[in-house]
């Protein structure tokens, strides 16, 4: 369903804008997949392809509108490149870029295996500038276009237990919030999504489910994914779904830098 008060652009073309999702297979960005179809074709990306076309199917029967598959892994240097090779290929262009793709890897750092850490770099920051990198110069020739960087309150202070993690979100904020103030007369947009908790499968992979940050509560992803979608589409630049985030995150700006991660590093443990 689109979202109340919003109009489906057509660009000059008299063609539907199409906003490129990664990580569309699964959590926020398969929400964001369900809301944004209603406004917009879509090419969306993830590395399970199956996952993927059953999702085109459903988002095209419900709206009638374009979902283009074009699977990719982003841990892989070359997909971004690949992935808009292919885009170019199908005659298509990106009008709104959602660079929601992500995960994260518990435990302490002496301990975690590199392997892990440096391919949640190469997704969480690399590929996603990368990504950035690529949409924006169409963007900018046309004069309009928005961009949705998904971060995480994490990226707000260090988190123990998590440091590389905690590291890329931090990354992806700055990162946000740089080029949005570059781009303010350009006509192109800028938002970074800040979620907390999340009840998706990201907890699972990183092992956890049972840490004090998940165990106190999660927000849903449907909502989470509706927040960032009407955020996008104000062109506000940073959005943090839920009060007690908005809460939590103001606090964070005048509690003393060491208590703060000592805290974070409390919740990222086991209950």
């Amino acid at each position: 369903m689109a979202l109340p008060g919003y109009v489906a652009s057509l660009n000059p073309q008299n063609r539907r804008d199409i906003a490129l999702i990664t990580g569309a297979s699964s959590g926020i960005g398969y929400d964001l997949a369900q809301i944004m179809s209603a406004d917009f074709d879509l090419i969306v990306t993830a590395r399970n392809q199956k996952k993927l076309e059953e999702l085109a199917r459903k988002l095209e029967s419900r709206h009638g509108h374009h979902v283009h598959v074009i699977p990719g892994d982003l841990a892989r240097p070359q997909a971004p490149a690949e992935i808009f090779a292919e885009i170019a290929r199908r005659g298509l262009q990106v009008d709104a870029l959602v660079n929601n793709a992500g995960f994260g890897a518990h435990g302490e750092f002496k301990s975690t295996r590199l392997e892990e850490e440096l391919e949640m770099i190469q997704v969480n920051v690399t590929a996603l500038t990368h990504l950035t990198k690529l949409a924006l110069p169409g963007m900018l020739t046309r004069r309009r276009g928005r961009i949705l960087n998904v971060a995480s309150t994490a990226g707000f202070q260090p988190g123990p237990l998590m440091a590389v993690y905690y590291a890329t979100k931090a990354y992806v904020i700055s990162f946000s919030e740089a080029i949005a103030n570059e781009l303010k007369d350009s006509g192109v947009t800028v938002t970074c999504l800040c979620p907390g908790p999340t009840a998706t499968e990201f907890a699972a992979r990183a092992a956890m489910e049972k840490s004090r940050l998940f165990m106190l509560g999660r927000m849903r992803s449907p909502d989470v994914a509706r927040a960032g979608y009407k955020a996008m589409r104000r062109g506000k630049r940073l959005a943090i779904p839920g009060i007690m985030n908005k809460i939590v995150m103001q606090s964070v700006r005048f509690t003393p830098r060491k208590l703060v991660t000592a805290i974070a590093g409390s919740l990222n443990a086991g209950s």
